[in-house]
Protein backbone atom coordinates (compact mmCIF):
# COMPACT_ATOMS: atom_id res chain seq x y z
CA UNK A 1 0.00 0.00 0.00
CA UNK A 2 2.73 2.50 1.16
CA UNK A 3 4.61 1.96 -2.75
CA UNK A 4 1.04 2.53 -4.61
CA UNK A 5 0.92 5.76 -2.43
CA UNK A 6 4.24 6.64 -3.28
CA UNK A 7 3.99 5.80 -7.23
CA UNK A 8 0.79 8.22 -7.35
CA UNK A 9 2.90 11.09 -5.45
CA UNK A 10 6.26 10.11 -7.76
CA UNK A 11 4.13 10.55 -10.74
CA UNK A 12 2.42 13.39 -9.98
CA UNK A 13 5.47 15.37 -9.21
CA UNK A 14 6.76 13.74 -12.35
CA UNK A 15 3.93 15.09 -14.54
CA UNK A 16 4.94 18.84 -13.13
CA UNK A 17 8.67 18.31 -13.46
CA UNK A 18 7.88 16.94 -17.25
CA UNK A 19 5.06 20.42 -18.02
CA UNK A 20 7.51 22.93 -16.53
CA UNK A 21 10.71 21.13 -18.90
CA UNK A 22 8.55 21.50 -21.72
CA UNK A 23 7.93 25.09 -21.18
CA UNK A 24 10.66 26.56 -20.55
CA UNK A 25 12.73 24.26 -23.12
CA UNK A 26 14.90 22.96 -20.67
CA UNK A 27 15.93 19.00 -20.90
CA UNK A 28 16.78 18.39 -16.75
CA UNK A 29 13.37 18.96 -15.51
CA UNK A 30 11.66 17.11 -18.61
CA UNK A 31 13.62 14.29 -18.22
CA UNK A 32 13.60 13.70 -14.56
CA UNK A 33 9.97 14.08 -14.89
CA UNK A 34 9.47 11.43 -17.36
CA UNK A 35 11.80 9.35 -15.12
CA UNK A 36 9.08 9.83 -12.30
CA UNK A 37 6.50 8.55 -13.78
CA UNK A 38 7.56 5.47 -15.08
CA UNK A 39 10.11 4.08 -12.55
CA UNK A 40 7.58 2.72 -9.62
CA UNK A 41 6.44 0.44 -12.47
CA UNK A 42 10.05 -1.01 -11.98
CA UNK A 43 11.29 -0.75 -8.17
CA UNK A 44 9.37 -2.93 -5.66
CA UNK A 45 11.53 -2.27 -2.66
CA UNK A 46 9.94 0.98 -0.57
CA UNK A 47 13.47 2.19 0.03
CA UNK A 48 15.08 2.15 -2.87
CA UNK A 49 11.44 3.62 -4.26
CA UNK A 50 12.13 6.42 -2.01
CA UNK A 51 15.82 6.78 -2.38
CA UNK A 52 15.35 6.94 -6.11
CA UNK A 53 12.81 9.66 -6.05
CA UNK A 54 14.34 12.10 -3.63
CA UNK A 55 17.00 11.98 -6.40
CA UNK A 56 14.79 12.34 -9.31
CA UNK A 57 13.65 15.21 -7.52
CA UNK A 58 16.77 16.87 -6.40
CA UNK A 59 18.32 16.20 -9.43
CA UNK A 60 16.96 19.60 -11.96
CA UNK A 61 17.91 21.54 -8.62
CA UNK A 62 21.77 19.99 -8.68
CA UNK A 63 22.28 19.20 -12.41
CA UNK A 64 21.65 23.23 -14.29
CA UNK A 65 21.55 22.46 -18.01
Amino acid sequence: MNSLVFGVVAGAIGVGYFIYGKRQVKIVPMVAGALLCVYPYFVDSLLWLCLVGVVLVVAPFVIDA
